[in-house]
């Protein structure tokens, strides 16, 4: 019967093994990092350009390469490699004698060096001026090196970050007083209009170059890539990708007056250049664009663009990448304008012309309804809210000491309106659109303080280029105000009437009914990974941990041990790590014993995961069962010249499962909440998929409310049936 049982376990576990391979004899995988510009990072288009991209697009023409390039972030990339889940990494990445261990490195592409970098106001050109100043760093990087190994003599704090954006955001807010990274992303943020500044020549760490892991069958791109970059380098090709994407010259001025100064003219409609303009959008900031519960990207931008194209009679293409990328991307004219809510500067104005301004911009104190705030004095003692890197912030941070309140930064509306209704904070600023917005849509606010002028908000082109496109949004909107329809717009989102937007759904998503109605194919998906995952592991669960269970009451010693192991292995380890060492260690270990390469996905991962956690649990479950049965009836029954094995089945474990079973039921409400843990490794279950849809409508009450009522309704009806099954037993 054992045997059996783990011939079994071990076919399923061969079969979840390999279960998600995706094995191409013919396609090279070569992974990268995700964020990392200006070698990797992805554009408004939703593809992935950058130094790396080009360089490795170039080898493969040159070397005959069918590869497949994907851009999973820089830790995932590295451990892709070493599990054999990719062949080879390209990813800005430094050689070092540790990594030569592990990978074998092409020749160097890039050296690089790493920079202090300040807020333009600021300058720093020797490390003892950072004296008691912070300076951020990503984690784990040459920087990070650097700095801890500096820090005592130069006297300033460290503050760590797991992302460059969170990192620049801090230095942007004045979190931190300045940053160390590497010169080529300074430079490249800088050259993009970045605040920033660099006035030190920087400290060379390292290389970068291709690798592959070391051993593999795959070594030979090694040779291929560097006789392709020779080839490079000889024939210009290099220098032309490096220049394109890292000269420190910036965009040539332009003195030619904008054509947004003048006024447009509703009865005049200027003539298009092209046949279709690519317009860039922000993707996420409400009321002006958003995605409603179908997908579908809506709000006063959207509408106006559209109006506007369609009164003016020129074609458009609209993209949501991102404030940032939609930026970016108009100023390396892959798109013709951008509109995203974006104020009109001084700074900006040297980089776009703009449009006249279609909306002007307040920021607005909000409280909770009920609160006796009506001035800014009344926030004496109080702690206020607002985004980093805003005009709110901004004002709160000039105004603290005036008003004696303290200041806490938020990185996204959704958490700082939570915190305001939890009570976390007292008040926060925001912009007046997205505000009223907001409590249109349910939010509990009220605004007592007349608003603070922040700026507005204009259509805009990378500077000299498209002035007809200009010309035309101006003269479109000035026939849309004339019209009522840009009223009629701006009140469709602002207005404090419940007006019918017919670009969304008819249901209401500030009530609970209406957060289910039309988000339930996303709940339901949720819950069926999260039942499959917990049924399917729980049942595993219960054949290893009953199989380890009876090793530990065994009479022979060995097995006891192997048992005892088990359980203090699985159980000293949290179930988050033991999830990711299935997912990304075992694929190693595979391929190292049987020379194939064999991933994992994450359903699978998890299963297994579970499978080992439950099972170490159930076994101990398993064993305590078995002993409280009074060692006199196994005492009396071998006296009678029973066997072992018949006094177990006949007599022992019957008794012991009816104690065991009410500790059965626990642990599979158990196993069910764990599912929320496997979420790390990417998998969407029922949590996660709530929180996709908490990060579209704000609705986060409600909709924890709605995954605490699912979970209790699942785990209470499970628990019943199991019980009512004890009943029938017992």
């Amino acid at each position: 019967m054992k045997r059996k049982i783990i011939a079994l376990m071990t076919a399923f576990l061969t079969l979840a093994f390999m279960f998600g391979a995706k094995v191409s004899a013919d396609t090279i995988k070569i992974v990268s990092d995700s964020t990392y510009a200006p070698f990797e990072f992805k554009d408004s288009d939703q593809v992935y350009k950058g130094i790396d991209v080009d360089i490795i697009k170039k080898a493969a023409e040159i070397s005959g390469w069918d590869y497949k390039m994907t851009f999973p972030g820089f830790d995932a990339a590295v451990n892709a490699v070493q599990s054999g889940q990719a062949d080879a990494l390209m990813a800005g990445t430094t050689v070092t004698k540790e990594r030569k261990k592990v990978f074998t490195f092409s020749d160097t592409y890039y050296d690089t060096k790493i920079v202090i970098v300040t807020r333009k106001k600021d300058k720093i050109t020797k490390y003892s001026q950072l004296k008691g100043k912070t300076v951020g760093v990503k984690n784990g990087t040459a920087a990070q090196n650097f700095l801890e190994k500096k820090k005592d003599k130069y006297h300033y704090k460290i503050k760590s970050f797991d992302t460059g954006d969170s990192m620049y955001n801090s230095l942007e807010s004045a979190s931190v007083d300045a940053v160390m990274d590497d010169k080529p992303v300074a430079q490249y943020a800088i050259n993009q209009g970045q605040n920033l500044r660099i006035e030190m020549e920087g400290e060379p760490i390292g290389s970068f170059a291709f690798a592959v892991k070391k051993g593999s069958q795959y070594e030979y791109l090694i040779k291929d890539f560097n006789k392709a970059l020779k080839q490079m380098k000889a024939d210009g090709t290099y220098d032309e990708i490096m220049n394109k994407w890292i000269s420190s010259k910036s965009a040539s001025a332009d003195t030619a007056k904008s054509q947004s100064t003048g006024t447009g003219n509703a009865n005049a409609k200027a003539k298009p250049v092209k046949s279709s303009y690519k317009i860039v959008m922000d993707s996420s900031f409400a009321p002006f664009e958003f995605q409603n519960d179908a997908g579908k990207y809506v709000g006063i931008d959207v509408e106006l663009i559209k109006a506007i194209a369609k009164q003016q009679g020129f074609n458009i293409k609209t993209e949501n990448p991102g404030f940032d990328a939609a930026l970016n991307t108009v100023q390396a004219s892959q798109a013709d304008a951008v509109m995203a809510g974006m104020s009109i500067t001084d700074e900006r104005k040297k980089i776009f012309d703009f449009s006249d301004p279609y909306y002007t911009s307040n920021t607005l104190l909000a409280v909770r309804k009920g609160s006796d705030v009506v001035s800014y004095k009344d926030l004496k003692g109080k702690k206020v809210g607002a985004k980093n890197g805003t005009a709110s912030y901004a004002f709160l941070e000039k105004n603290k000491d005036k008003y004696g309140y303290s200041l806490k930064s938020f990185d996204e509306a959704s958490t700082m309106y939570d915190s305001l209704n939890s009570g976390s904070i007292y008040a926060l600023m925001d912009d007046e659109a997205v505000l009223k917005y907001a409590i249109k849509q349910g939010r509990r606010f009220e605004t007592p303080i007349p608003g603070e002028k922040s700026g507005e908000y204009g259509f805009a082109v990378k500077k000299g280029n498209n002035p007809e496109l200009i010309q035309m949004f101006n003269n479109g909107l000035a026939a849309l105000k004339k019209s009522g329809q840009y009223d009629k717009i701006i009140n469709k989102y602002l207005s404090d009437d419940k007006q019918k937007d017919s670009s969304a759904s008819a249901v209401d998503e500030s009530t609970i009914r209406g957060l289910i109605t039309n988000n339930y194919k996303q709940l339901l998906s949720g819950l069926g990974t999260t039942l499959s995952l917990a049924l399917l592991s729980f049942a595993l669960a219960l054949i290893v941990g009953i199989l380890f269970g009876m090793m530990s009451v065994s009479p022979y010693k060995a097995l006891r041990v192997i048992a005892a192991i088990f359980v203090d292995v699985v159980r000293g380890i949290p179930l988050m790590i033991v999830a990711a060492f299935i997912f990304w260690g075992i694929p190693n270990l595979i391929e190292s014993v049987t020379g194939h390469q064999s991933p994992i996905n994450d359903f699978v991962a998890g299963t297994i995961a579970l499978t080992l956690n439950g099972g170490a649990y159930i076994a101990e479950i398993v064993r305590g069962g078995i002993e409280a049965v009074p060692t006199g009836q196994m005492e009396a029954s071998r006296s009678l010249g029973i066997s072992y094995k018949t006094t177990m089945q006949k007599i022992i474990l019957p008794q012991a499962f009816k104690m065991m079973l009410p500790n059965f039921i626990n642990q599979f409400v158990i196993s069910l909440k764990d599912t929320t843990i496997i979420s790390a490794i990417g998998l969407i279950e029922l949590f996660q998929a709530g929180k996709i849809i908490i990060a579209r409508n704000y609705q986060s009450f409600r909709m924890y409310a709605i995954l605490a009522l699912m979970y209790l309704v699942i785990i209470t009806l499970l628990t019943r049936l199991a019980k009512r099954l004890e009943k029938r037993i017992n």
